[in-house]
Formats: structure tokens, C-alpha cells, sequence
């Protein structure tokens, strides 16, 4: 491996981590807050020994075959669909992920995302700020998470923070929806039965070729009347434009997202952008995926995506590594 090995950033990052990583590499770091096009990174990427990837890129093939000294895609996040990992361990690459520093903000923010839907707090901002507010009045009425009927749908570490959140507001109900988790304090339902009885529905699903459009038409059909959905965990688990038409319809109540189907990179078919209809209905609450914005949080996962590479580096495995490439020089 080179003395002076190339490590590339496709997004900036904190001070502390630049500067740590700076003593293994040169640092090759994207100073603006938009992403590179796919060409650029692949162009930057044809001398680096390590990338740091974030939420924006796409590892594939076509960057794999242009970037014959890449040892390790350090992801700085959780879910990783938009990284072809079986391609990288063809091509002897690491993948490594941030496994579990997430979590916590990002539960956080699904809470704030249903008590924000649930009590109306857009509509009732707009309403201060537009000058006509003079006092109380008996306006703005919603729902409240106490003695309601919660469902979240997908019990890994995010849902299940959920959940634990959730049980200290008094829900009557705490309803779960996975085929592969049985947690205790939860009721494990299917999820028609969920979407019939719950009066919020948390998605917190992977993007999986069996979650794909797993909340759709159908399921916005059967659904509880005025339930409120709230996405944090991917975008394309739910069908935006059968959202769109619940709303029109009345069939569901209220849809609020930090996820969105515009994002999954790896679907060919995906929109390229939000729908406007979508985006012009009242009754939501949309933002721009900030599960995990906060700044101790995004240091920390910074600093653990530096751990993987210097890892790599230094010879060793990376210890969040998704694979396990063969052979491996250090």
C-alpha cells in the first residue's frame, strides 16, 4: 500500500475528524454542502486507497472498476442500500457501516414528527405568524399520543427505540409489525391488522426487495380512520403517490416524513423528485432527513467511520465491516 495513501470524503466533515485523518492520507474532501455528481466522485475516486461515503453516494461497479487501489468504503451511516456490498467484495473491497449511533435521534425525531402532525403545529405556526393570532380560540384540535393505539412497522434498533419511547406516553396500545422480532412489552400484529387499528403508524422498515411499496394503495384502503403515518426509515417502503391520494380521499389523516422515495439512488424507476401535489397538501410535515443531525451524534459517527479506515490502514479488518473480501492485503 502506498506511504501516502488517498482517502476521500465525499462530504465535509468535522474539523476533529479532518484533521485525525489527515495523519494516514491525503485528504480529498468535497467542501461543499451539495454532493458531487456520480462522474466526479468516480473521477476523484481513481487514486484513493479510502472513501468515506455518505447518504448521497452510489458505490457500484462502474466506481469499483475505475478505483483499482480502493480498499474500504467507509459508510457514514446505517442503512447502506445504495452500496452494491456484493460488488465491492468482488472487487476486494471493505464495507463498513455505523452501526447503532442513529438510533436514538432518529426514534427522537419520528416522536417529534407525530406529536408535530398529531397536534397540528405547522398549521398553528403559520397561524402566529400570519398576524390574526389575538388569544385563545377553539381551533387547531388534534390527537394525542396518550390512550391512542400506536403501531410501528419494522422492530429493529430504531423501531424498537420507538417503541420504548412510546411507552411513556401512555399509549394504550403498542402494536409491532416484523416477521423476524418478538420483543416483550409488544403486540405483534400483521400488518392490515396494524394499519386498521392503529392511530399512528411509525415506518421504520429497511429498503428490501420485500419492502418495497410495502405500505401502498391497499394498505392506505384499510386503513384506521384518520391514522397518521410517520416515515423514518426509508422512503420507498411507502408508495408516495398512494399517500398522496389517502390524503385527497381522507382515507388517512395525515403523512409526515424525513425519508423519501427520491433518495433510494439504487431503484432505476425512482422519482427524481417529491411530487408537488404531495408537497402542497396541508396535512403534513416533511424533513430534510435529519434522523441523525445532531452535531454530537454526527461527530461521533464521523469519528467511527475514521476508526473503519484507519483500520484498513493499518492492515486490520474495520470492525463495523458489512463483508469480508478475499484475498485482503493490508
Amino acid at each position: 500500500m502506498s506511504k501516502h495513501p488517498k482517502i476521500l470524503v465525499t462530504q465535509r466533515i468535522h474539523e476533529e475528524v479532518q484533521q485525525r485523518l489527515s495523519a494516514y492520507g491525503e485528504l480529498d474532501m468535497n467542501s461543499s454542502p451539495d454532493p458531487w455528481p456520480q462522474a466526479e466522485v468516480i473521477r476523484r475516486a481513481a487514486q484513493a486507497t479510502a472513501i468515506m461515503g455518505f447518504m448521497t453516494d452510489q458505490i457500484d461497479s462502474e466506481l469499483l472498476l475505475a478505483s483499482p487501489q480502493l480498499k474500504i468504503v467507509a459508510c457514514a451511516l446505517k442503512g447502506f442500500d445504495n452500496y452494491n456490498v456484493p460488488a465491492c467484495t468482488q472487487a476486494g473491497v471493505w464495507v463498513s457501516i455505523v452501526p447503532d449511533l442513529l438510533t436514538e435521534p432518529t426514534a427522537e425525531l419520528a416522536i417529534g414528527l407525530a406529536i408535530g402532525l398529531a397536534r397540528h403545529v405547522r398549521q398553528g405556526d403559520a397561524y402566529v405568524r400570519s398576524g390574526q393570532f389575538e388569544g385563545w380560540r377553539t381551533h387547531f384540535y388534534g390527537m394525542g399520543l396518550n390512550g391512542s393505539v400506536a403501531a410501528v412497522v419494522g422492530l429493529g434498533q430504531v423501531g424498537s427505540a420507538i417503541v420504548k419511547k412510546l411507552s411513556g406516553f401512555g399509549c394504550s396500545r403498542i402494536l409491532g409489525v416484523d416477521p423476524d422480532a418478538k420483543p416483550s412489552g409488544v403486540e405483534m400484529v400483521s400488518l392490515e391488522a396494524a394499519m386498521s387499528q392503529a392511530d399512528f403508524l411509525f415506518v421504520a422498515a429497511p429498503l428490501v426487495p420485500t419492502t418495497h411499496h410495502l405500505i401502498g394503495q391497499k394498505q392506505m384502503e384499510q386503513a384506521n380512520a384518520g391514522q397518521l403515518i410517520i416515515n423514518i426509515g426509508r422512503g420507498s417502503v411507502v408508495d408516495e403517490s398512494a399517500v398522496t391520494q389517502a390524503l385527497h380521499k381522507m382515507q388517512i389523516g395525515g403523512y409526515a416524513a424525513d425519508v423519501f422515495e427520491c433518495e433510494d439512488w439504487q431503484l432505476a424507476d425512482r422519482p427524481r423528485c417529491i411530487s408537488p401535489e404531495l408537497l402542497a397538501l396541508n396535512n403534513t410535515i416533511f424533513t430534510p432527513h435529519i434522523g441523525s443531525a445532531v452535531k454530537s451524534v454526527r461527530v461521533a459517527i464521523e469519528q467511527s467511520a475514521a476508526d473503519n479506515i484507519i483500520a484498513v490502514l493499518q492492515g486490520r479488518a474495520p470492525p463495523d465491516a458489512v463483508n469480508f473480501p478475499r484475498p485482503f492485503a493490508g
